[in-house]
């Protein structure tokens, strides 16, 4: 766990220090879960942000974007459930004053469980070596078993009193697993009370008149009210999706891990809207895809698994997590729900308008199956950003920080450096990079020695650094260092372009889908 903590805080302050995210409102000293997107974070974001609606929208004929409002009218929000059911189990610690999600405290104490899993697994992986069989350890060791045991044991019971509004029974759940205050030992809890996590705010002139409205708490609402709308302008077949990125916000009690949880955040869904009794074929087909889309960028297929709900909402028939390997451990970066029809219909039921598509070849209407994908845009930065922040031993001795970000996503693609501030190269380097910022996006630096350049491009996740020197002047050709191998390699100016875009191009990376 220390080394889990001690990872995180290197996580932290790099993405302050190199420009990646700052805390909102800092000189007033901030503003508990909300953070500002920096110089070079809001170009990852936007590029994250790109290559999810590539793969999403573009690459996919039957696929169509809408940016739907913020605010939304109220009734939107009866509809969906979110005004009587958008809850969040919490608990007071008497002692220290301090509030918890109860959900999140018998959580954490299932990761303690499965860390030490992961205890036993690493001492036999080193006791058997190569023979070692982790499926069948897992599976037949005495001790794992009992873990892994007592694990789904309190989940599905703190499933089933949640999904029953039995919150004395998940008071009596952490009272039998003498669950105490993380900050202060104390076990002295108040009963555990559901707090409703919209954001409130008023629409009109005067405080008489004003009606109540709400700061959206999901995008996904957005695409059920126009799902007619762009049905019928996009003349759209089904099956076919609806898909939008943009701002949601939740009054998160417990906002906690830096920008895991946050009380403005944003969202990458997709509604796609399917004929009833098909659903089953296209929520596996979307988790797989949706799978692949994140194995493309080449951060370890060991990152990632599958947490199929045990537990599910009202409206579904299905539901899955993809999980990645946050510094704090696997946890939730997206979500693949076979919605049935519920959204649709409540719709319908509150508005009085049909909501239903006319299907010409069967010849009748009906109301369309919904399977969604779901991906937090901030978790999926927090992603990328942690999982390729390293520390690397180098031959000298010395060691290096390198941000090995997916060149695709990296905010630039290479920094041109000239040797010296004199001679001419200034001038050939400045030359380059306004020919090279037409197709990328590219950094000039001229500061310190080249050496030192390269360390700062390195931590900062710049893929290419191209180097201008005397040689250049003769022959034009320059240096191309590449980040992760530290490689470098004599190339002529006029092939700068075609290689860097073999390493960024979208094409290049989506193909390995």
């Amino acid at each position: 766990m220390a080394n889990q903590e001690d990872q995180f805080k290197k996580v932290l302050s790099h993405a302050k220090e190199y420009g990646y995210v700052f805390q909102s409102s800092e000189i007033y000293d901030g503003l508990s879960a909300v953070y500002d997107y920096a110089q070079n974070g809001v170009e990852l974001k936007k590029n994250i942000r790109d290559y999810w609606w590539k793969a999403m929208v573009q690459m996919h004929e039957n696929i169509v974007g809408i940016d739907a409002s913020i605010l939304m009218h109220p009734t939107t929000w009866k509809a969906s459930g979110h005004v009587d059911a958008f809850n969040d189990p919490l608990i007071d610690n008497k002692d220290s004053k301090k509030r918890y999600r109860a959900d999140v405290l018998i959580e954490d104490y299932c990761a303690k469980i499965e860390a030490k899993i992961n205890k036993e697994v690493d001492k036999a992986a080193k006791r058997f070596g190569e023979a070692f069989n982790k499926e069948e350890f897992l599976a037949t060791n005495g001790r794992v078993v009992g873990y892994q045991e007592k694990i789904n044991t309190i989940l599905s019971r703190m499933g089933a009193s949640l999904e029953k509004e039995d919150l004395p029974d998940v008071k009596a759940l952490i009272e039998e697993l003498e669950i105490a205050d993380p900050l202060t030992g104390s076990r002295n809890w108040t009963e555990v009370k559901q707090f409703n996590l919209m954001f409130g705010t008023k629409l009109g002139a005067s405080a008489e008149t004003a009606m109540d409205l709400y700061l959206r708490p999901e995008t996904a609402q957005g695409i059920f009210v126009n799902f007619l709308n762009v049905q019928k302008t996009g003349r759209m077949k089904i099956p076919f999706g609806i898909a939008q990125t943009g701002k949601a916000f939740r009054n998160e009690i417990v906002a906690r891990q830096f920008i895991f949880r946050m009380r403005e955040f944003e969202q990458m869904e997709m509604q796609f809207f399917v004929k009833p009794g098909t659903q089953k074929e296209w929520y596996d087909q979307w988790k797989a895809t949706r799978l692949k889309w994140h194995l493309s960028l080449g951060m370890g297929a060991e990152n990632y698994r599958f947490h199929d709900h045990d537990k599910l909402a009202h409206y579904a028939d299905a539901a899955a997590d993809i999980e990645f390997k946050f510094p704090f451990g696997f946890k939730e970066l997206e979500g693949i729900h076979s919605r049935t029809d519920f959204d649709l219909k409540a719709h319908e039921e509150f508005s009085g308008k049909k909501l239903q598509y006319f299907d010409h070849e069967d010849n009748k209407s009906y109301t369309p199956y919904v399977v969604e994908t779901s991906i937090g845009l901030d978790r999926m930065f927090l992603a990328v950003f942690s999982n390729s922040l390293q520390e690397e031993a180098i031959e000298n001795g010395t060691s290096r920080t390198v941000l090995k970000l997916p060149a695709i996503l990296a905010p630039y693609k290479a920094a041109i450096l000239p040797l010296v501030k004199k001679d001419g190269l200034p001038e050939v380097a400045r030359k380059i990079m306004d020919d090279l910022k037409w197709d990328f996006n590219v950094f000039y630096d001229e500061k310190d020695a080249v050496g030192k350049r390269y360390r700062r491009q390195d931590a900062a996740g710049t893929p290419f650094c191209i180097t201008v020197d005397h040689q250049t002047l003769e022959d034009k050709s320059v240096t191309i260092r590449h980040r992760d191998t530290m490689e470098q390699k004599r190339v002529k100016i006029t092939e700068l372009k075609e290689l860097i875009h073999a390493e960024v191009a979208v094409k290049n990376w989506l193909q390995r889908m």
